[in-house]
């Protein structure tokens, strides 16, 4: 199988240094990687499935070219008699109109029975690898302009902020631990914002005859082109920002393995597949339907070699790019969830600290400031001397946000007007802060 050869598309709607690597249109069968038989099962299940199509309307469902590739397929579907043409729509065979004949129907009925999975064609593994190269997240290089732009709207101190430009730029894996509440998700999602270039996602990958499906709209953001003709690059491939992948409390073992559809006969990109070239967020690590132990057994070899095995219902496993900024976010003592030799396979470890005084002030300011209610010090210094100093608490980086809200509510209820009076921010301290 040939690797499609590359052109560059220049993208509309994003900044001018953002340039992206499409796949080129395929000129031939040989250059789209996949078999002539391959491509005349997937047009004879089409034309079953779908029923009378014209060639034009084959080229919008299985997204591969019409001269020198679909009517290679089509051309020999007619020799062997399992298609025929039942007129024409205008000029060119394109505008013919393809149906399944007899002897078609009972070989469609045999495919479908080996798999039912029917869309763009899919790509070569090893195209998808060289992509996943192309594009690997160690490439990326943030500076520190960056970042504070993209953390400009967080209270966060410069002494986090020079330990979390390293951990972005090395493009592997990071642990933020922290007490609960003081903005590790939203580190993470700010990290993500980055992110801000696009990669060539495929829509499915094709391995020992098997289909892989990877896009996922879910996680996929597509990226228009302004390139003037839809067939100037491969449209198997879809351009998209880099993706964002977050699983909390829901990640499980399987989760992280292909799955398997036993009656469509196709499978799903694992997470952390559909993750690559992006950012995979572990949210709440360690509340996972699994140990900490396991998933981190799982992917000592992914860690390191960047590469991950995965398995086919057949039992033989295939070797997938494993090529993704991790972050493992947690509010558990680190100790509490592994052991020192597995934190050494996360090279960097960032602890999120309980806001200062003065940066707890400033989220306070912030979010009176969107909230609409009026700024006081003399307010803060009574949660601080009174409220905060009565129950032994820890300032949180979320508590602004929530007391705030809290006496907006109660304001609502009374009737009055919402300001940052000791009246009411001692019921709201009342109604959101527990005694454990």
């Amino acid at each position: 199988m040939s690797t499609p050869p590359l052109q560059s598309i220049k993208l509309s709607g994003v900044t001018e240094p953002l340039l992206a690597t499409l796949p080129q249109r395929p000129r031939n069968v040989a250059e789209t990687g996949l078999q002539v038989s391959y491509i005349s099962d997937m047009v004879l299940r089409a034309l079953y499935l779908v029923g009378e199509m014209t060639g034009q309307q084959l080229v919008e469902m299985l997204h591969l070219p019409y001269e020198g590739v679909l009517d290679q397929a089509v051309a020999y579907l007619r020799r062997e008699q399992l298609v025929e043409v039942k007129g024409a729509g205008g000029v060119g065979e394109r505008s013919y109109r393809f149906q399944v004949s007899t002897r078609g129907v009972e070989r469609a009925k045999e495919l479908n029975e080996r798999s039912q999975y029917m869309g763009p064609a899919p790509v070569p593994l090893e195209a998808y690898t060289k992509i996943m190269r192309d594009y690997s997240t160690q490439s990326l290089v943030v500076s520190e302009e960056s970042i504070r732009e993209a953390f400009q709207h967080l209270v966060i101190n410069d002494a986090l902020l020079i330990q979390l430009g390293p951990a972005i730029n090395s493009g592997r894996s990071v642990f933020l631990f922290g007490h609960a509440g003081n903005g590790k998700t939203s580190i993470a999602e700010a990290v993500a914002r980055l992110l801000s270039d696009a990669l060539p996602i495929p829509h499915a990958l094709i391995v020992d005859s098997q289909v892989i499906r990877v896009f996922d709209p879910i996680h996929h953001e597509m990226v228009n082109s302004s390139v003037n003709s839809d067939w100037a690059y491969d449209r198997r491939w879809v351009l998209s920002k880099r993706p964002i992948v977050i699983a909390g409390g829901e990640l499980n073992m399987d989760s992280l393995d292909l799955t398997y559809d036993e009656y469509a006969k196709y499978y799903e990109a694992p997470l952390q597949m559909k993750a690559n070239g992006g950012l995979f967020l572990i949210d709440d690590f360690g509340r996972q339907q699994m140990r900490p132990r396991d998933l981190l057994n799982r992917w000592i070899v992914p860690l390191e070699k960047r590469v991950d095995y995965l398995t086919l219902h057949t039992g033989k496993k295939i070797e997938v790019p494993f090529d993704q900024l991790i972050i493992f976010s947690t509010n558990i003592e680190p100790k509490q969830l592994v052991d020192e030799a597995f934190l050494r396979r996360i090279r960097y470890k960032v602890e999120v600290q309980n806001p200062s005084p003065a940066e707890y002030r400033e989220i306070m300011r912030r979010i009176c400031r969107t909230k609409g209610v009026a700024y006081s010090d003399e307010g803060l210094r009574y949660l601080f001397e009174q409220e905060y100093a009565k129950r032994k608490l820890e300032l949180r980086a979320v508590h602004p946000r929530d007391l705030i809200d809290q006496l907006i509510d109660i304001a609502k209820f009374t009737r009055t007007q919402p300001t940052m009076s000791r009246e009411l921010l001692a019921a709201a301290c009342k109604s959101y802060f527990v005694e454990l």
